[in-house]
């Protein structure tokens, strides 16, 4: 065989690795994300739910639910589905789908969208590299699972049974 097509062979052996990679975890729930600090950025001890100081007010705001607040939303009772888009994603238009679907399904969750273009700050916070992803928050608003990518119904409604019985003092139920 000529060296061409054994490069031709190579980059075919590399396309289908990353392609299988893509497909083993878009779409996969895992842990959280570390917020980064930074200018104007909430630091890692705001991913707590707040704590009612001595004088009853709340002195620590989890930064995807001051987000969820700046765009007009509201947490769900349960959960919330904090998604992050671009303007010219196609996947992005299917988890829509999917997240309006499964917040239609399931009582006391909500799905907020965001366009991560217009919420540079909070996208830079929040750690998010591409659209899009999906943060399941408690409803506290702490952020308890994400995915990058297009998630199935199954995965989400499998995230929102962890994120339901999150509590903020780091116990299940």
């Amino acid at each position: 065989m000529s060296t061409g097509a054994w490069i031709a062979v190579a980059a075919v052996v590399v396309a289908l690795a990353v392609g299988g990679w893509r497909l083993a975890t878009d779409g996969r729930f895992r842990g959280t994300h570390v917020v980064r600090r930074g200018a104007g950025a909430p630091d890692s001890a705001s991913r707590e739910a707040p704590r009612e100081a001595s004088t009853g007010e709340s002195d620590v705001v989890p930064p995807g639910a001051a987000l969820v607040t700046a765009v007009g939303g509201s947490l769900g009772e349960r959960a919330t589905l904090l998604q992050f888009s671009s303007a010219f994603c196609a996947p992005c238009r299917a988890t829509r789908r999917v997240l309006d679907d499964v917040s239609g399904l399931v009582d006391g969750v909500v799905h907020v969208e965001v366009d991560a273009e217009q919420h540079l700050d909070a996208t830079r916070a929040l750690g998010i590299l591409r659209t899009p992803t999906t943060i399941v928050l408690d409803r506290t608003g702490v952020e308890v699972t994400r995915a990058t990518g297009a998630p199935t119904k199954d995965q989400v409604l499998t995230a929102l049974a962890a994120a339901v019985s999150h509590h903020p003092d780091g116990t299940t139920t």
